[in-house]
Parts: C-alpha cells; sequence; structure tokens
C-alpha cells in the first residue's frame, strides 16, 4: 500500500507540476510573442491618431439635482505622433523636481503629463533610461492626469479644458517646498485658480477654486480623470492584476483587464470612501479624492481607429457659487512605484502605514496584487523587508527567511522525518510480510498497519515536508514577481536581479560561446538551464539519494527523472526562487540526516551514492 500510494503521489505531484509550468510560464511566452508581433506591425504604419476619446455620458450628480457630463479625453486628430521630445516642447511647462520624480505639468490644459521616475531605471544598468510613466498628448503614448469642472447639462459656462493656457502666478518649479499656483479667467466672471503640491515621494495635492464675480450664481460639478492612450504591454501572467483598478466603497475592489474593460466598454458605480486608477506591475497612477466625497466613478474604454483609450474618472456632487462667492474641491494623484512602505501594507502588527493609513484611504494597499494568499504572501514581504533592512541584500534575506521558516516547522518537520526513519528501520520486517504472504494482499495490508500501529508510525507522515513547502514557495514567488522591492535586486556574483531568472545558460558554456541558445526555433525556449538551476537540480538529487531505493521499477524511474524536470522547470523561475529551493534543499538534508542518525537509522546516502555510480552488471 505504501508502495503504491508514493508512486500514485509523485505521479500526481508530477503531472501538476509540469501543468502548472504549461500554463504560467509557456502559454504565457507564446502570447508575449504574439503581441511582440503585433506591436511591430503597429509601429510600421505611417501614422496613428493623436488621442482617443472616451465616451461622454449623462450622469446625475444627486437625486433632484441636473445632469453633468461626464469628463472625458479629448477628440482624436489626424495628425501623426511626434517624438516625445517635441510633443514636451508644444506647450509652455512647469518643472517637477523631487527626489524621487522629475518631469513637467503643461500650462496648456493643466495637465500632469510629463512624469518619469528617477529611481528607478529601465535595466540593471544604472546608467539606462529611467522610467517614463506620463507622457503627453501628440507622443506615442499619451497617458496623463486631468482635473477640472464640467458644467450641468444644456449650460452655456465657459470652462477650462484641454485647449485653455494657464498662467503661472509666481515663477518656479514644483517642488516638495514649493506649490505652484495656476490662474484663468473665463472673461464672464469667472475666475479658477489651482494650487498644485507634491510631496517627496508620489503624492500630488491638487486645490481647485472657482470664485463668481458675474450677475448669476453658477452651478460646476468636480472631476478628475486619468486617462491612458494605448494598449499597454502586459506581463500576461494569471497570478498578476494589470490594467483598471479602484476601490469603491461598498462594491469593494474593482479590477478590469484591459480585455475585460474592452469588452464591457463602461462600468459606472456610486460610492464614497473610493479611489480608483490604472495599474502596470510596478507602477500606477490613482485618484485619490476626499473619503467623504459621493463619487460617480467610470471605468471604460473607447476606440478611435486602431488607437483604445483606456480611462479612469470621476465626477463629485455640484457645487452651486453664488454672486461674489467661491468653491472649492479637492483631488489627490497617485503617480509613482508602488513601493509597500509607500503605498501602504495593511496588516496586523505590520507597521507599515504609508499613504493608506496617512490619508485614511479604503484599502490603498490593494494596488499591489498581494493575491487572494496574502495571509501568507504579506507575511513573507515582512520578513524579507526585515532582513533586508537588516543586512543590506535581499538574497541574504531570503537565506535568513528560510532558516526561519525551516525554525518555525521545526517541531512537524522532525516528527516528520522521525516517522521517515522509522519507516526505513521496518523495511526488513515489510520485505519478510511480503515473502510470508505473497499473493494474499489483504493479509499484507493487515499485518503492515499492525506494525504501524505497533510502532507508532504514521504512513503519510513523510508527505508533510513537501507540503508545508508549498505555501512558502508561492507567497516567496508571489513577492518576487509582484513587489518592486525585488526587482533589479542583486545578490552575488553573476545575480543582479533576484525577480529574474538566472541569465547564464550551460547551453552556451555559460558565455564561453557567443550565440543565443534560445533564439533556436521552437525549442529556443526550453534551451535555457542556469547555474543557479543547476544548484538547485543537484540537491535536490543529493536529497532523494538520502532515501533508499524504492523497490518499484516506475518509482525508481519517476524519482530518477524528476530532478531533472524540476532543474529545467525552474530555470524559468525568479533566481531568487531558485536560491531558496537549493538553500532549502541542502538544510533538509543535513536535518533529515541528523534525525535519521538520532534514529539509530543508518543514513544510506553514501551508499546509494555509490550505486549510483557504480557500473551495472549485464544480465546473465
Amino acid at each position: 500500500m505504501s508502495d503504491n500510494r508514493n508512486t500514485i503521489l509523485a505521479v500526481v505531484l508530477s503531472g501538476l507540476v509540469l501543468l502548472g509550468w504549461q500554463y504560467f510560464f509557456n502559454i504565457p511566452q507564446m502570447e508575449k510573442q504574439r503581441a511582440a508581433q503585433q506591436a511591430q506591425q503597429l509601429q510600421q504604419q505611417a501614422a496613428k491618431p493623436q488621442d482617443g476619446t472616451a465616451p461622454a455620458a449623462t450622469t446625475p450628480a444627486s437625486p433632484g439635482a441636473p445632469s453633468a457630463a461626464a469628463p472625458s479625453s479629448p477628440q482624436p486628430s489626424a495628425a501623426p505622433t511626434v517624438s516625445r521630445e517635441a510633443a514636451l516642447a508644444a506647450a509652455p511647462r512647469v518643472k517637477i523636481e523631487t527626489p524621487r520624480l522629475a518631469g513637467s505639468i503643461a500650462l496648456k490644459g493643466a495637465r500632469i503629463d510629463d512624469l518619469a521616475l528617477t529611481q528607478y531605471r529601465e535595466t540593471v544598468d544604472p546608467k539606462s533610461p529611467p522610467i517614463e510613466l506620463f507622457s503627453p498628448s501628440g507622443s506615442d503614448k499619451p497617458y496623463y492626469a486631468e482635473f477640472g469642472w464640467v458644467g450641468a447639462a444644456g449650460a452655456s459656462v465657459k470652462l477650462p479644458d484641454q485647449n485653455t493656457v494657464w498662467t503661472q502666478e509666481s515663477s518656479g518649479a514644483l517642488t516638495p517646498a514649493s506649490p505652484i499656483t495656476l490662474k484663468w479667467d473665463n472673461g464672464e466672471g469667472l475666475t479658477f485658480r489651482r494650487q498644485i503640491a507634491v510631496d517627496d515621494r508620489y503624492l500630488f495635492t491638487i486645490k481647485d477654486d472657482v470664485t463668481n464675480t458675474g450677475g448669476a450664481p453658477v452651478t460646476l460639478y468636480p472631476f478628475a480623470l486619468i486617462s491612458r492612450h494605448g494598449t499597454p504591454h502586459v506581463e500576461g501572467y494569471y497570478i498578476l492584476h494589470e490594467g483598471l483598478i479602484g476601490y469603491l466603497g461598498e462594491h469593494g475592489l474593482q479590477e478590469y483587464s484591459y480585455k475585460k474593460i474592452d469588452e464591457a466598454k463602461s462600468v459606472s458605480l456610486k460610492a464614497t470612501n473610493g479611489w480608483l486608477g490604472i495599474t502596470d506591475k510596478y507602477w500606477a497612477s490613482a485618484l485619490l479624492p476626499d473619503t467623504n466625497a459621493q463619487l460617480q466613478a467610470r471605468f471604460s474604454a473607447s476606440q478611435t481607429g486602431k488607437v483604445t483609450t483606456y480611462q479612469t474618472d470621476y465626477l463629485e456632487d455640484a457645487r452651486t457659487i453664488p454672486i461674489g462667492g467661491t468653491a472649492t474641491a479637492n483631488a489627490r494623484l497617485f503617480a509613482g512605484a508602488k513601493e509597500a512602505r509607500v503605498v501602504g501594507i495593511n496588516f496586523p502588527f505590520a507597521g507599515l502605514g504609508g499613504y493608506d493609513r496617512q490619508l485614511g484611504l479604503n484599502h490603498f494597499d490593494l494596488l499591489i496584487d498581494w493575491g487572494w494568499f496574502y495571509f501568507i504572501t504579506k507575511p513573507m514581504f515582512l520578513a524579507l523587508d526585515f532582513f533586508f533592512h537588516m543586512v543590506g541584500n535581499f538574497g541574504v534575506a531570503i537565506l535568513l527567511v528560510t532558516v526561519l521558516v525551516k525554525l518555525l516547522f521545526l517541531p512537524l518537520a522532525n516528527k516528520s522525518y522521525a516517522s521517515m526513519a522509522k519507516m526505513k528501520a521496518i523495511q526488513p520486517q515489510l520485505a519478510a510480510l511480503k515473502e510470508r504472504h505473497p499473493d494474499d494482499k489483504v493479509k499484507q495490508q493487515q499485518e503492515m498497519m499492525e506494525i504501524y500501529r505497533k510502532e507508532k508510525i504514521n504512513p503519510v507522515a513523510g508527505c508533510l515536508p513537501i507540503l508545508l513547502q508549498i505555501p512558502v514557495f508561492f507567497s516567496l514567488y508571489k513577492v518576487l514577481f509582484v513587489t518592486i522591492e525585488m526587482r533589479h535586486a542583486p545578490f552575488f556574483g553573476w545575480i543582479h536581479d533576484l525577480s529574474a531568472p538566472d541569465p547564464t545558460n550551460i547551453f552556451n558554456l555559460f558565455g564561453l560561446i557567443p550565440y543565443d541558445p534560445t533564439a533556436i526555433p521552437v525549442l529556443g525556449h526550453y534551451l535555457v538551464l542556469g547555474a543557479w538551476p543547476l544548484v538547485m537540480g543537484f540537491t535536490m538529487w543529493f536529497q532523494m539519494k538520502l532515501n533508499p531505493q524504492p523497490p518499484d521499477p516506475t518509482q525508481q524511474m519517476i524519482f530518477a527523472w524528476m530532478p531533472v524536470i524540476f532543474t529545467f522547470m525552474l530555470a524559468h523561475f525568479p533566481a531568487g526562487l531558485v536560491i531558496y529551493w537549493a538553500w532549502n534543499n541542502t538544510l533538509s538534508v543535513a536535518q533529515q540526516a541528523f534525525i535519521m542518525q538520532r534514529n539509530g537509522v543508518k543514513v544510506e546516502l553514501w551508499d546509494n551514492l555509490r550505486t549510483s555510480f557504480a557500473k551495472k552488471k549485464k544480465p546473465t
């Protein structure tokens, strides 16, 4: 029974691993290749529309109030796109200078449409260009935030729009120590002032004032929007959300992939205490209105030619401005990297509140996709972050967290290994049992269970180390994959990015042969095998040799090939995960050997190794 159970377990686990590899890695790889081909075809077109258009809907702001037109992107233009530099030079601008951001605000339209994240680079090379988050209209991929007012349906109030040129009241750049104020007069009795402030991280605070010196009261509705033109590249993995996102009061978390919102076209929700925006794997932009504001929030997609415009926006309740009065609207914009200490990590005893707690936001920590198993993923990140700030290296932090996990599960693992040691000690009894009843399987099973009961052996205890490792493995993979703290985090030697696969490859002798084996058609994706995956495979093979050879030939074949399968499979995983697995295997070998010796069981490692390399006799 034990042999059959182990065989079935090994086959099932191997099948699950291969299916997971196919679903999470091979299929997304093909999808990315197809997306790259489509992108190349689009780049070959001579010209594209300059702007997309979001649908203009009419939405009542509150019961009994007049309807207002929802904010929308500008009308498309037939002009071809220009370089980013040319688009930036097309209008006067106010510089943005902070420790983490560089860019500018366009005085035409008063948009925040030029942002670069100066602390993050496109590659591991520190001289590579910084990450560009926002880009202006007219460039290849416009992406910007806009704030303002819309009038009631049917009203003819002259309001600022994307073509309005504002005036800066005092010269100077926007810095954390010096906000700026923009002004525009509509010539009909309304004066608009916009004060923009920025902190030393990624938060913009916008205060809009409207003063009415005309001859009649005016009703206006504050709005804010984030617009992104063109479908961006996405990683395409099931465990990561990229696209439109928000947390809207009682409606909870709202997530729309680009494909999903393309199908839905527009989704509108009314909520209080909400936020919404657009997220990438590591970067995001989000509108953060006052937590007590009544919002008409919307996620939308619209098609103009071959370009799709994605937009998140909200419309607040009306402000009626009496003659001689002033109305105020407050808004906030997050635009930057999804750092856990900045965004916030809402977890008991975490201590990393960030904007989520600082601003009293509604689950803003979910801007980082912690996943369904956040109760495992977040503690894993917190442990890695703690050790990183202690030792200054995330790779070393992974090694320390592995030791910590081993210590936490030490009682269960010791019990499991002790049970395995007892199982090995009674192997002669089980062999004699089979000889006594070679044809009576029922009798074998009954006497086997009696031996287990007498020796206090749990026959399934050997599965515990594997089962305990699964949630830890998944949580570490999730942390390495989604957290920006792991991006471009170096280890030692050739590992410059723990979140990326090992860059070496045995199929070109680790760089000695000047060719890329992954470029070979069809087979190239499988010709990836770095140094650390080889180390991991060796430690896994070493750990298996600690156990006696299974008597069943099928089991022998499965366990012989399993390290090879895992080695090739994990070659596509982040290097940090492979390092964890290799280190975990090493600790497990030491732990298991110690417990076996303490239980008086012979450690058969060296005998099994000699048997593996010994010359097999030919059958006579």
